[in-house]
């Protein structure tokens, strides 16, 4: 794998090609990674991987006409030839009077800040005794009958992005992670319960004992589920899951979608979408964070920026492309992934304004629903209609009552933000942070 200069190098020899054989403007992504993982199950080791992969994007405008390629071999010949393409289908591509690179005057021109995202990589030897520790731990809970296994990573990665107007930088990352699943029951009554978690730096991950009594825990509490009568209730959404609402907001608030007019959020940006309480931020310079980034796909600095502040919506997270279209400036949400073209992205995005603990939130509910898991992909990004299956645990006289599984909540986006409440659990797990979360009002189908 290429270190960063070397990257940057490839890079800046792609877009000299380019530009020899007629292109008007173009630039460069690398993205370069490796990760080791380790898999035990019932206490034997079942696999030990290694991948490696390199890949380059290569991005060329011959007037307003645009095309991106990508390839993941390295050789001279071979990137000569991946320019040669780029410029033959460019030329054939229709015309677009939003293409071009981002505006020079944004581009980013400071030394990048140190995001703290290397950490020493673990040995396989390591590995493999986290894995074990996990998946031992989980199997001595009364009440696992199976194991699924557990796995341990680590790895890194290496981003460089040019631009033939003038940016050149990158970046370099490592993760490691730890993950547990385990089976509860017996026959028909089985449940499945797992823990998973990510972090830059190794000494950020729970201890791997806590890792496998978690995976145990949820699948031990899940067994012997019932369900839930139909009807109009509060759903809890676990922070597991919780995330899963901020994201679907996100989405419709990306140029893209916003220039198509096809998102439930249209022209509702700067109006009050939450609770006064609730401000949602997003911060591509959080140390350590699972998304931070010093610069974005198009090459401008990021800042963290609040997507909500005090419920009330900010603007669209925006690329070059989708800004020209909406007649505005880009925001530096750009992201790119080799050989396609920027889409928009946020980072490291966490939901705050909420006050006291799960069982605060819940106190006042006479019959509803705790969401632990959610199942289908039942969300409308145009109208904002929402309905997926669910499985969780009852609440009854304030309280978690038992298991419930096969149900499914229904409701509409927009008016699930206006009614939510969120407790002040948030913790910072992955690249999208949520506390507990409360809607009134959804409508339940159960038996």
């Amino acid at each position: 794998m290429l270190n960063e200069s070397g990257a940057l190098e490839r890079c800046a020899d792609l877009i000299a090609g380019a530009r020899s054989l007629g292109a008007d403007q173009a630039d460069a992504v690398y993205v370069g990674s490796h990760s080791d993982s380790v898999h035990i199950r019932l206490g034997k080791l079942e696999t030990v991987d290694r991948s490696e992969s390199e890949h380059f994007g290569l991005r060329v405008f011959v007037g307003q006409r645009q095309a991106t390629i990508g390839a993941s071999a390295l050789d001279e010949t071979s990137l000569e030839e991946l320019a040669t393409r780029a410029i033959a289908m460019a030329r054939s591509a229709p015309e677009d009077q939003y293409a071009g690179l981002a505006p020079a005057e944004m581009l980013m021109r400071a030394v990048p800040p140190d995001l703290d995202l290397l950490s020493e990589e673990r040995s396989p030897e390591a590995l493999r005794r986290s894995a074990e520790e996990a998946e031992d731990a989980a199997r001595s809970v009364d009440g696992v009958t199976n194991s699924e296994g557990a796995a341990a990573g680590t790895g890194g990665n290496v981003i460089a992005l040019a631009t033939s107007h003038g940016f050149a930088g990158s970046y370099a990352q490592t993760h490691h992670s730890l993950s547990a699943g385990v089976v509860a029951g017996e026959g028909s009554g089985m449940e499945r319960g797992s823990e998973w978690r990510v972090a830059r730096h190794f000494g950020d991950l729970p201890v791997a004992t806590a890792i496998g009594e978690e995976a145990a825990s949820r699948a031990i509490a899940r067994l012997n589920p019932t369900t839930l009568p139909s009807g109009a209730m509060p759903v809890v959404f676990d922070p597991r899951v919780g995330r899963s609402l901020v994201s679907h907001m996100i989405s419709a608030m990306a140029g893209p979608s916003i220039a198509r007019r096809a998102s439930f959020l249209l022209d509702h940006e700067g109006e009050q979408i939450f609770d006064s309480a609730i401000t949602i931020l997003d911060d591509p310079l959080k140390k350590r964070g699972l998304a931070s980034l010093p610069f974005d796909g198009e090459g401008l600095a990021t800042k963290p920026v609040a997507i909500v502040e005090n419920g009330v919506l900010g603007s669209w997270l925006l690329d070059s492309a989708s800004a020209r279209k909406l007649g505005r400036m880009p925001t530096g949400h750009a992201v790119r992934s080799g050989g396609s073209a920027p889409s928009v992205s946020p980072s490291n995005v966490t939901l705050t304004g909420g006050t006291g603990t799960l069982a605060d939130l819940i106190r006042d509910i006479g019959e509803g629903v705790l969401v632990t898991d959610l199942i289908g992909h039942g969300v409308n990004g145009v109208t904002g209609d929402y309905s997926r299956g669910a499985a969780g645990f009852a609440i009854k006289g304030g309280e978690i009552a038992g298991p419930v599984s096969g149900i499914t909540i229904a409701g509409n986006l927009r008016d699930m933000y206006r009614t939510m409440r969120a407790a002040g659990d948030v913790q910072s797990r992955y690249s999208i942070n949520v506390p507990t979360l409360r809607v009134d009002g959804m409508t339940v189908a159960g038996a």
